[in-house]
């Protein structure tokens, strides 16, 4: 039986949607999420990136009420509801999986709960009405689940939940049952939701495109904890460790070992930082130098830049706007995205260089930014 809602201190919770606090899940001995702390603000689009094990669909689980936690608390709106049942709870989930009625038309799919919860006719009406314009599902409201589309299955399933008018919607892979093209179409659809409703929404995702496109703010979990929380802006240019730098980017970025003394970095290649903004000094010499493929300059660009290299080209790609270059800078694997219309060949000797103010630079030891 869930326990009464109790509300937390206002000036602590002003301007959050969801607090989650001291959150621990354990299975016996084995720990799914550890100790999460997490603040989303209201109207926030925030996104749960990771790997398939990390945790991020059991987070959102613990939110829905789904999954209660071993340890922690949950708010929303203000409300505790760390034992309160999903339906009190003032949310709306969408699945990975459609869950459609299959015998049921679109309208009646998009009514079928609020009917449940003896919601009034008008009231059902108008909700459905306005979860179907916002969603372009009028012309479909009579068709049943077996005439639509992949994309428009979705597009109900996440209308069922608009229709239940609350504050905070949740979003548990709701894409990847998709082609390309659909899913495409799709995050352009929910982003336009998203700005159209201003409602708080929590999203997983494995897939870091859809995280980059749609999040406020990207909260990048491992091993049952978040590695970090930030905007997808700031995850690019300066990534917290390097599980994230090398998570974040396709290709992702080229991480090179060596040693830093003073401000010479010397490994695969030797270049000055000086112009490198850290934030921290490592504990001994050994460090990581990340650059990202796309920061990469290459031929009579790179000759102009500070820190500079020659590599041997392995393997193009050739991707039409795009040209993917895999390289060996000495010994290290070396990717560089250059413009679709150079012309390089397997076997060239490729000049590059790059701006330490593009670079991140990683303690080899702890493999957190400095």
């Amino acid at each position: 039986m869930a326990q009464a809602l109790r509300a937390a201190p206002a000036t602590e919770l002003d301007g959050i949607s969801v607090s989650i606090r001291d959150l621990s899940l354990s299975y016996g001995s084995v720990e799914v999420l550890g100790d999460l702390n997490l603040d989303v603000k209201d109207g926030e689009f925030l996104v749960l990136l990771g790997a398939s094990g990390c945790g991020k669909s059991t987070l959102l689980n613990c939110i829905a009420g789904l999954q209660p936690a071993t340890e922690g608390q949950i708010f929303i709106s203000g409300q505790n509801v760390t034992w309160a049942e999903p339906s009190e709870r003032g949310i709306g989930m969408v699945f990975q999986s459609y869950a459609l009625y299959p015998q049921m038309t679109v309208e009646g799919n998009l009514s079928f709960g609020l009917k449940n919860a003896r919601v009034p006719k008008d009231e059902i009406r108008r909700r459905v009405a306005r979860a179907a314009d916002t969603l372009q599902l009028e012309p479909l409201l009579k068709r049943k689940p077996a005439a639509l589309s992949g994309g428009q299955r979705q597009r109900v399933a996440i209308g069922r939940a608009l229709v239940r008018d609350v504050d905070v919607f949740l979003f548990d892979e709701p894409l990847s049952n998709l082609d390309a093209k659909l899913r495409a179409e799709l995050r352009v659809e929910l982003k336009r939701l998203h700005q159209n409703l201003g409602n708080t929404m929590i999203y997983v995702t494995h897939d870091q495109i859809e995280a980059m496109t749609l999040a406020d703010r990207i909260a990048i979990m491992r091993g049952g904890k978040i590695q970090q929380l930030a905007s997808p802006d700031d995850i690019y240019r300066r990534p917290a460790n390097l599980y994230v730098a090398g998570f974040i980017g396709s290709p992702p970025m080229n991480l090179l070992p060596g040693r830093l003394e003073g401000n010479r970095f010397t490994g695969a290649l030797t270049a000055d930082v000086t112009g490198y903004d850290f934030t921290s000094r490592p504990r001994g010499p050994e460090v990581v130098l990340g650059i990202r493929p796309e920061h990469v300059r290459t031929g009579a660009a790179a000759e102009a830049l500070p820190i500079r290299a020659e590599a041997l080209v392995e393997v193009v790609e050739p991707m039409g706007a795009d040209t993917l270059v895999w390289a060996q800078l000495g010994q290290t694997p070396f990717r560089v995205r250059m413009d679709g219309e150079s012309r390089v060949r397997a076997g060239d000797r490729l000049s590059v260089g790059f701006d330490p103010a593009s670079l991140s630079l990683f303690d080899a030891a702890s493999e957190t930014r400095l």
